[in-house]
């Protein structure tokens, strides 16, 4: 599989999202996803201390055991873990990581991540944490994620005013029915020179193509249950995919080869994250990496967006 640089990182350009790993999946599952991941070149894992309440990361430490060196590993803090256990103090970001790299069973983390922005600690005091956690080699990089365009410049002058480690990377939903950042964040990537992470690239499953125009959801369906999730079944996301899925199909390809190939179009995408819970869907996923869309492809899939 390609990979695409990501600071002093590569990063193939199809992530494993490991949120489910711990919440809808034990260790054994973990064990065959991750498996069927690193067989089809799958290699930068992502997770969060909060996913799976810790559990995530304690499985990846034991199905990665003997060879952690074959991934690009990444995790993030700030959510709430437990009751006092969370944000972006510095004295509290030093003992996340801790608490991370003794449940993944490593000494180091490849990008750790604020899981979001902490609006009652300034981003200059994080930073400086952080870039203590970077020459202390506990972590090789740094990252963001769910941050504005106006935070990553605040985080940008701070790291340049003090000197030390900076963001590089910056981790935001982004998919074909989340096309927010292209007007903002994914322009901002690139003048900072970060490197972009789409999560929910497959819209919770809808860019899938399992999700039809005038059919029943298909068995087992998890779109469904909450407001957000129900938003996304609406007539017009459900006419745009019918439409996606004809322009896909007269290229060849799948809806769900073009839900990565159009994220993965963009320059500053590094890599596009997707969580599974089966191996052949990690297959799946991998499988996508080898389309490139030409330019004039692209503008035609954007006009089918806003149609």
């Amino acid at each position: 599989m390609d990979t695409r640089p990501l600071g002093p990182l590569q990063v193939s350009v199809v992530g494993l999202g490991c949120n489910n790993f711990g919440r809808r999946l034990d260790v054994e599952r973990t064990k065959d996803v991750v498996d069927a991941a690193l067989d089809a070149g799958v290699t930068f894992l992502d997770t969060a201390d909060v996913y799976g309440g810790t559990d995530s990361e304690a499985f990846l430490g034991r199905v990665l055991r003997g060879r952690r060196d074959l991934v690009v590993l990444a995790t993030k803090f700030g959510m709430p873990v437990r009751e006092g256990a969370q944000g972006a103090h510095p004295d509290y970001v030093k003992r996340a990581l801790g608490d991370s790299l003794r449940r993944l069973g490593t000494d180091h983390v490849d990008l750790y991540q604020l899981h979001r922005p902490d609006p009652e600690v300034p981003i200059a005091d994080t930073l400086g944490a952080l870039d203590e956690l970077v020459q202390a080699g506990m972590a090789r990089a740094i990252g963001c994620s769910n941050f504005s365009v106006a935070q990553l410049d605040e985080a940008a002058d701070a790291a340049a005013r003090g000197g030390g480690a900076r963001f590089v990377s910056v981790q935001n939903e982004y998919s074909m029915l989340h096309r927010a950042p292209e007007a903002d964040v994914l322009p901002a990537s690139e003048r900072l020179g970060m490197g972009f992470l789409p999560y929910f690239p497959l819209a919770n499953g809808l860019l899938t193509g399992k999700y039809r125009q005038d059919a029943p959801l298909p068995e087992g369906a998890r779109i469904v249950g909450s407001a957000r999730q129900d938003a996304l079944l609406s007539e017009a996301n459900l006419a745009t995919v019918e439409r996606l899925i004809a322009w896909a199909a007269d290229h060849g390809r799948e809806l769900i080869d073009l839900a990565f190939a159009y994220l993965l179009a963009e320059p500053a995408v590094a890599s596009v994250i997707a969580g599974a819970t089966k191996p052949e869907q990690v297959r799946r996923n991998a499988a996508t990496a080898g389309w490139r869309l030409t330019e004039a492809e692209r503008a035609e899939v954007r006009a089918l967006l806003e149609a």
